[in-house]
């Protein structure tokens, strides 16, 4: 079993890269935000899951074991095959996922190409409860220096709900309101705010 591969970034195409390890090229398929982290010549480790059938052998890589590891959780839910695995990959990382099923925030998983009403409510369903909340993380690593990395508590999971609703009907992607609510939360400090008290804190933290 190949756990991960080290090499040079031999070639990329949209959906895979080739990595020459020791002279001998390995095809691996890789989400867009994997993708978008590797450059030609460069060197790389790929952590790896080989995926096997009757008809194929396919490779699978992922920069950082946590990304292998949603993986191997997301295929695992009926109907989420490795093409729509990556896709969900490509739009969530692992701590827009985290958020995400916190959140039951269906709607996250339905902008993904390839996920369904139905099938968006069977991944909430399934994996709210396998969410490590050691993961989830404030709204980016320098806010979580300044702010600290306070978890989401379920309580609080309507006003969150609220207060990304809020932004995004301000026009704000779904991805950068669920992570600056969170930051809003965490500089509120203790007790359970009102939406006036945070949305000025995640404006605060949205503005460039």
């Amino acid at each position: 079993m190949i756990y991960h591969l080290k090499g040079q970034i031999e070639s990329v195409t949209a959906q895979m890269v080739i990595l020459d390890v020791s002279g001998v090229g390995y095809g691996a398929f890789v989400s867009a935000q994997t993708l978008a982290n590797l450059r030609v010549g460069e060197h790389a480790v790929l952590h790896i899951i080989t995926h096997v059938r009757e008809d194929h052998i396919h490779l699978y890589g992922f920069l950082s074991v946590e990304e292998r590891q949603w993986f191997e959780i997301l295929t695992g839910v009926q109907g989420v095959g490795p093409k729509v695995a990556l896709a969900i990959l490509g739009a969530l990382n692992p701590a827009d996922l985290v958020n995400a099923l916190m959140l039951e925030d269906k709607r996250a998983f339905q902008a993904v190409n390839g996920v369904g009403a139905k099938m968006a409510v069977r991944l909430v369903s399934e994996l709210k409860d396998k969410a490590p909340a050691t993961d989830v993380p404030t709204a980016t690593s320098s806010q979580a220096t300044s702010l600290g990395a306070a978890p989401v508590l379920s309580d609080e999971a309507a006003l969150m709900r609220d207060l990304i609703s809020a932004l995004t009907n301000l026009g704000y992607d779904e991805s950068s309101a669920r992570h600056a609510a969170i930051a809003a939360l965490n500089a509120a400090g203790e007790g359970i705010p009102s939406i006036s008290t945070l949305l000025p804190l995640a404006l605060k933290a949205l503005a460039p």
